[in-house]
């Protein structure tokens, strides 16, 4: 096949880089940097960390507790994404360890929980992710993965290391019947109307039983004993006696970020107050050690719903 020269199209004219790319893709996407990966990408980079064969004067369990270890005191700490990756590898590696220490008849549901869960259509940047979560038991788990990891290392290090049972005693004698209690306390206060996840808005009233409005007042805006008056007509007042029945006011729910349980095997007691500050003790009960901590809980729930209806 014989081609002419003079019939062949010239090729395409140069054209200085401006920062767009070839079709169909015309502008430039920037570079992936470690901290805007997806979450399912980071989490798996934090896993292939993990030695996968024995080393020269260790063993491949030696090798990767070093690893969480290096986990939880330099990785997690230089952004967000891989604190957040980190975390989600040291919870789960730990949660069975966990459950194991926990003393009967207490239960545990350490699984964070979110103010606010994210829309499940939204896409999800590790970057914007938020670190708080409403559960309380959460932060025990973290301090024994904190205790653990650290023990674990020094026992593989030296053969002479003695584990500190003394913490792990205080830790689930003391620390996660606390605050599993306090999430007991959350759930069965948000089912009565008790205890609101957010601070209430400041308002002027507060709303009827019933009511589907998510508007409350706050805390010292008081709660009213009876309803405000209104000018009305003698039509009105009319209709006030006949069979309409008077909405009876609900208790401003207080916010769960200011309680917090005093805990003791004889005696728990539910206090409120601001973070940092002194807190006073608004209704107590007694309980026996063998009693499980959701009966505690719905007790001093009860005991909340009457305070507040005295206030």
């Amino acid at each position: 096949m014989i081609l002419d020269e003079k019939s062949m199209h010239p090729p395409p004219p140069y054209y200085a880089a401006n920062g767009n790319g070839p079709p169909p893709f015309p502008h430039l996407r920037p570079a992936m940097t470690l901290s805007t990966l997806p979450a399912n990408i980071l989490l798996q980079i934090v896993h292939m960390t993990f030695p996968q064969t024995p080393g020269f004067d260790e063993g491949k369990l030696e090798r990767q507790r070093k690893t969480l270890y290096w986990l939880a005191v330099g990785l997690r700490l230089v952004n967000r994404a891989l604190y957040i990756a980190c975390m989600h590898v040291l919870r789960s590696t730990y949660l069975p360890a966990y459950d194991t220490l926990i003393r009967s008849p207490y239960s545990s549901d350490p699984f964070p929980l979110p103010s606010s869960p994210p829309s499940a259509f939204a896409p999800v940047n590790p970057a914007s992710l938020r670190l708080d979560t409403i559960q309380r038991e959460t932060a025990t788990l973290d301090l024994f993965i904190a205790l653990k990891v650290r023990e674990d290392v020094w026992a593989d290090d030296s053969e002479l290391h003695l584990e500190r049972d003394e913490s792990f005693k205080d830790l689930f004698d003391l620390a996660q019947p606390r605050s599993r209690l306090e999430d007991l306390v959350r759930v069965y206060g948000l089912r009565e109307g008790v205890v609101s996840i957010d601070s209430p808005s400041n308002g002027l009233s507060a709303p009827a039983y019933g009511s589907s409005g998510n508007a409350s007042p706050s805390p010292t805006s008081g709660v009213f004993r009876n309803p405000p008056r209104s000018p009305t007509s003698p039509t009105a007042k009319s209709i006030s006696k006949g069979k309409q029945p008077m909405r009876s006011l609900k208790p401003t729910p207080l916010p769960f970020s200011s309680l917090s349980v005093a805990f003791s095997p004889r005696k728990v007691g539910l206090q409120m107050g601001v973070p940092g500050k002194s807190k006073r003790t608004i209704v107590d009960t007694e309980r026996t050690r063998d009693e499980r901590l959701e009966v505690t809980a719905k007790r001093l729930v009860r005991q909340l719903v009457v305070w507040l209806d005295e206030r």
